[in-house]
């Protein structure tokens, strides 16, 4: 395929960070400690959101579900994917949080990405257990693992924080806002500053446009 989109979720396609919202609800202690660590790169991914999620007790599984229900999607998504669609381009949903919520959040709009990625949570045993397909060796969702399962000439990513640091030092255009745009400017790799989908779509419009 020539192009695919490969984009967040938590404070990316939820318009607030619903992933991490939820786990100041519902691991509070726990989150104060860490999250400081991994926003300042001293603690990995993997290492520091295994703690926070099982540190919840399973019996709140329900109640993170209906969590999610109250999250707002950024605006311009449903065009975006209008746009991806009468091109072909496949948008693939690459998440570290939970899946549960991402499905949550997108609603009837899951039918409309080619794939989601994200971390699965095992209820069986007292506290929330963490289940990945794609672990890597500092993030519990590697995304650029989840990058490399597809062949495209050009691989645009769309994030806005840590756990999208990795895919966009390997994607090939990269649309950046807040932490993430910070993290890359220290690396300075370049990148599109952004707000809203309807922004991505226009400027991919334009970039393919003329390509």
């Amino acid at each position: 395929m020539k192009q695919i989109v490969f984009c967040d979720f938590d404070g990316t396609i939820a318009a607030e960070e619903t992933f991490v919202a939820m786990l100041k609800e519902f691991a509070p202690a726990v989150s104060a400690r860490v999250m400081p660590e991994l926003y300042n790169l001293r603690m990995t991914l993997r290492e520091g959101v295994r703690e926070m999620l099982e540190s919840i007790p399973a019996r709140r599984y329900q109640e993170i579900i209906e969590f999610s229900r109250t999250k707002q999607m950024r605006s311009g998504l449903v065009e975006l994917l209008d746009f991806l669609d009468a091109r072909d381009v496949p948008f693939v949903v690459v998440s570290g949080g939970l899946r549960i919520m991402v499905e949550t959040v997108l609603g009837d709009l899951t039918d409309r990405v080619a794939g989601i990625y994200a971390v699965d949570i095992e209820t069986g045993g007292e506290f929330l257990r963490v289940r990945s397909d794609f672990e890597g060796e500092t993030e519990l969702l590697a995304k650029v693992e989840v990058m490399n399962l597809y062949d495209a000439r050009e691989k645009v990513a769309i994030g806005d924080s840590v756990t999208d640091l990795n895919m966009a030092m390997e994607a090939s255009l990269v649309f950046a806002r807040d932490r993430l745009a910070k993290y890359l400017d220290d690396r300075h790799k370049s990148y599109i500053p952004w707000n809203d989908f309807f922004e991505v779509r226009d400027r991919l419009a334009n970039l393919w446009d003329c390509s």
